[in-house]
């Protein structure tokens, strides 16, 4: 998350409902540490997910694709499972699958991020006590390459598995919980908020957040848990602005809930950051880039959405009538013909995103002169980020840190020795 997706976050919250954001009151409010935090990975001022988790994780700068394996192979221990050998409880929430990178960088050990399907194999192995996220292609038999059931070996271990969210609110506080509510990563939260489908069958980012703390939160020894907006990751990738501010929001809701149980408990640190930058999206200067920026609380859907509505038999008529049912607002036949024009003969590109065949580029550049906000990339950046910290701990933070000093930060703070 670049520093303009907080700031745009803020500023559509704020226009829209007259109150900014949950993180930035804590600014505004002076009740957090605040710093700048170095996001580089080992071989590169430009960190993968993988690598940028694995220095929080593991506490040493690794190659881009790694986690937690040195560039000579060495092995650093995940933060999560030196929690787990000091007797606390450890879990990680996200919205995109739950063996994506950066859980995965908190609690295991592999030389590629791409192997998902060993990673939800080791979740078990270590004994963690919650894990949702998306990610049914990791567990289930039928879509797994070596047709292994990961959920059979989870419910064989006593976990509960929870597929939707009903059965996630209904699942015992008392026993681990694995809850993976979609194949690849979970609907983006304005494309599901408009699904009636999606509301009733997905968690948002805070509910699963609010389980999760519900299910820790009677440990003798205290817990652990990282609560991950993927997917706000992925729509900077897409340069897709409802995607981004939508997801963004809902993660500020999550934040609500972790401060809610920490100025209750008294006894929580609360670290909000993020792992680096992606796409640097902001809001162009403009005479109408108040009324433009504004039109953006009138979209019903993501440019994902879509762009997987269009079809390659789609008219230009058609094409017109998506957009417009998804941001509220006309293109030209000239620019539908364009949009068009990509989907000839489109084979979708192998890769962690696939956005660049399909025109998520070419669309966001169309928009940006009605809603007012430009990108420069669709790939991460260097940027420095912001860290924010709230409670018992705060005080230890420095205003400028490298990424891997939050490693060692956490465990001073939970006062657990680093002696593994």
């Amino acid at each position: 998350m670049s520093t303009g997706t907080l700031n745009m976050a803020d500023l559509y919250l704020n226009r829209k409902t007259g109150k900014g954001s949950n993180w930035l009151q804590l600014y505004k409010d002076q009740r957090v540490a605040r710093a700048l935090m170095d996001t580089a990975s080992a071989n590169s001022i430009v960190t993968d997910s993988s690598a940028a988790s694995s220095s929080w994780g593991g506490g040493f700068r690794v190659n881009n694709g790694a986690l937690n394996v040195g560039p000579n192979k060495e092995q650093y221990l995940p933060l999560w499972q030196k929690f787990k050998k000091a007797g606390k409880m450890a879990g990680c929430v996200t919205t995109v699958p739950i063996t994506h990178a950066t859980p995965a960088g908190f609690c295991v050990n592999s030389a590629s991020r791409s192997a998902q399907d060993d990673i939800a194999e080791d979740y078990l192995r270590l004994g963690f006590d919650i894990m949702m996220g998306g990610g049914n292609n990791y567990f289930s038999p039928d879509i797994r390459k070596d047709k292994k059931d990961v959920y059979a070996a989870y419910k064989a271990k006593g976990w509960q598995v929870a597929r939707t969210r009903e059965e996630m609110i209904k699942a015992s506080d008392d026993k681990p919980i694995l809850g993976v509510f979609a194949d690849d990563a979970l609907p983006f939260s304005i494309d599901r908020k408009n699904d009636k489908d999606l509301t009733s069958g997905t968690p948002t980012l805070a509910e699963m957040a609010q389980k999760a703390i519900n299910r820790m939160k009677g440990s003798k020894n205290g817990f652990v848990l990282q609560i991950e907006a993927g997917k706000v990751d992925w729509g900077a990738h897409a340069n897709d602005i409802a995607a981004v501010l939508y997801d963004q929001a809902a993660f500020d809701e999550a934040v609500k809930v972790a401060i809610d149980f920490a100025e209750k408990d008294k006894e929580t640190l609360v670290i909000i950051t993020t792992d680096h930058g992606n796409a640097n999206p902001g809001v162009i200067y403009g005479k109408k880039a108040n009324e433009n920026f504004d039109s953006i609380q009138k979209y019903t859907h993501t440019n994902e959405w879509i762009l997987n509505t269009i079809k390659p038999t789609s008219t230009v008529a058609q094409v017109r009538e998506i957009i417009d049912g998804g941001n509220g607002s006309t293109i030209s036949e000239e620019n539908a013909k364009n949009i068009l024009s990509y989907y000839d003969g489109l084979h979708k590109e192998d890769g962690l995103y696939n956005y660049k065949k399909v025109p998520f580029k070419a669309l966001a550049e169309m928009q940006q002169k009605t809603n007012s906000v430009g990108w420069i990339s669709m790939d991460h950046s260097a940027d420095y980020v912001e860290l924010a910290m709230f409670g018992p701990g705060s005080e230890l933070l420095k205003p400028f840190v490298k990424n891997t000093d939050l490693h060692y930060l956490m465990l001073q703070a939970a006062e657990v020795e680093n002696k593994f």
